[in-house]
């Protein structure tokens, strides 16, 4: 599978983005999918949100985004989204979608993943 992120930009606090990641084949029932994030200066990609490739309707959110982001898709167009809403300077990053096929109790770890898209960045001023 190949992923292709997009929907980054430049906005002020409080404002919502839609991020998308589309991918090249299905991947709801066969993938792990995940979003990630890597602020400036960071190394490593932060867990942000996903979804376990046992399909199901759960979606797991890291708590520092929980009430603000939802994850959706569109099987359809085999296209994932990440809405951001009440958007704070410390959501800063390069956005990623990835796709693994672990466990779903690594659903959290960025080395579970082993297809990424390339990232988009997502700048917010307070």
């Amino acid at each position: 599978v190949q992923l292709q992120a997009s929907g980054g930009g430049s906005v002020q606090a409080g404002d919502s983005l839609r991020l998308s990641c589309a991918a090249s084949e299905r991947t709801f029932g066969r993938y792990n999918i995940g979003w990630f994030r890597q602020a400036p200066g960071n190394e490593e990609r932060e867990f942000v949100c996903g979804y376990s490739k046992s399909g199901g309707h759960n979606t797991y959110y890291a708590d520092s985004v929980k009430g603000r982001f939802t994850l959706s898709r569109d099987t359809a167009l085999n296209t994932v989204y990440l809405q951001m809403n009440g958007l704070k300077a410390e959501d800063t990053a390069v956005y990623f979608c990835a796709a693994g096929l672990g466990p779903t109790g690594l659903l959290r770890r960025s080395s579970m993943y082993k297809t990424w898209g390339q990232g988009t960045l997502v700048t917010v001023s307070s």
